[in-house]
C-alpha cells in the first residue's frame, strides 16, 4: 500500500465532522520537546480546551497571547503538570514538575534551520507577585504548599519545525521541512470555557505562517472527542496512516492511540 503524501489538498471546507486539549506532552521562546524522563500514566480522554464559540476569545480581553519566558518556565512546568496529571499527588506531582522545569530549561537548542517556540495564554487578572503551587490533595495531612508559581499562565501550547514525529523523507530518512507540528496544547480548569483553546491554535498559525511553513501537523488523542472537535473546527483533518507504516508517535501511555492530523497554513 502505498503510502500518502504528507500534504493536504485546498478544499472550500475548513472542517471535517483534540491540546495540553491534545494529550501529547511536550513542550521559553524555543523549548526542546521531550517528555519527564519516567513513564506516566495518564488517563485517557481528558480534555484540557476549553469549547468556545466564535465570539468568546473577544470576550475576554485580559487574556493575551504571547511567546513564554524564561522566568515562565516553572508556570509553564506547573500548568502542564496540574493539566495533564491532575490526579498526581504530592510528593510524585512536585516530581514531575521539577522534572518538566528542568526538561524546559535544557530545551533551548534546537537542530540548525529549525524554530521552536512555547506559547503563552496570559490572563493579566490573575498576575500578582507572590508565588504560589499547591502540590496534593489539601484533605491530605501531607498536604503542601510550595510559593513557587505566579498563577497567571492560563494555557500553554508548543509549537516546533523539529519534524521528531514526522515520518522521515526518502531513503536518507531526511527531516521533513515547511511542516509545523503543534503539542502540549493545554489550558487550567479554572480558565476553560474562554476560547483560550483556540486563541492559542490561532496564534501557532501565525507563528507558522511566518516560519514559511505550509502546514501544520499535531497528534491527538482518539478518546479526546472533545480535543478532535477543536482541531477540526479548527481546519484540521486526520491523516489515515497507512498499515504497518512505523510513522513516529508521541510515547505517553501504553494502549494509547492517536489521529494524526494536519492543516494547511491559510495565505494571507
Amino acid at each position: 500500500m502505498v503510502a500518502p503524501a504528507l500534504s493536504l489538498s485546498r478544499s472550500p471546507s475548513s472542517s471535517v465532522s483534540s491540546s495540553p486539549v491534545d494529550r501529547c506532552p511536550r513542550s521559553t521562546a524555543v523549548f526542546r520537546r521531550y517528555g519527564p524522563s519516567f513513564a506516566y500514566k495518564p488517563a485517557a480522554g481528558i480534555c484540557s480546551a476549553s469549547q468556545a464559540i466564535e465570539l468568546l476569545p473577544s470576550l475576554y480581553p485580559e487574556i493575551v497571547v504571547r511567546d513564554a519566558q524564561l522566568e515562565d518556565c516553572w508556570e509553564v512546568a506547573d500548568t502542564h503538570c496540574s493539566s495533564f496529571f491532575p490526579d498526581y499527588k504530592f510528593p510524585l506531582d512536585l516530581v514531575l514538575r521539577i522534572d518538566r522545569y528542568i526538561a524546559l530549561l535544557s530545551g533551548f537548542s534546537v537542530p540548525p534551520g529549525c524554530m521552536r517556540t512555547c506559547l503563552i495564554a496570559v490572563n493579566s487578572n490573575s498576575v500578582n507577585n507572590s508565588f504560589n503551587i499547591e502540590c496534593g490533595d489539601p484533605r491530605d495531612a501531607r498536604f503542601q504548599k510550595y510559593n513557587l508559581s505566579r498563577g497567571s499562565i492560563a494555557g500553554i501550547l508548543t509549537i516546533d519545525t523539529v519534524a521528531d514525529y514526522l515520518p522521515r523523507r526518502g531513503p536518507l530518512k531526511q527531516r521533513r521541512t515547511g511542516i509545523a507540528y503543534i503539542a502540549n496544547v493545554a489550558v487550567r480548569k479554572e480558565e476553560r470555557r474562554k476560547g483560550i483553546a483556540k486563541m492559542l491554535v490561532q496564534e501557532a498559525e501565525v507563528r507558522a505562517r511566518s516560519w514559511g511553513c505550509q502546514t501544520m501537523a499535531l497528534h491527538c488523542d482518539v478518546n479526546n472527542i472533545a480535543a478532535l472537535h477543536l482541531y477540526k473546527n479548527q481546519g484540521f483533518k486526520c491523516i489515515r496512516v497507512p498499515e504497518g507504516a512505523k510513522w513516529p508517535e508521541p510515547k505517553i501511555a501504553k494502549g494509547v492511540q492517536f489521529s494524526f492530523m494536519m492543516k494547511l497554513v491559510p495565505k494571507i
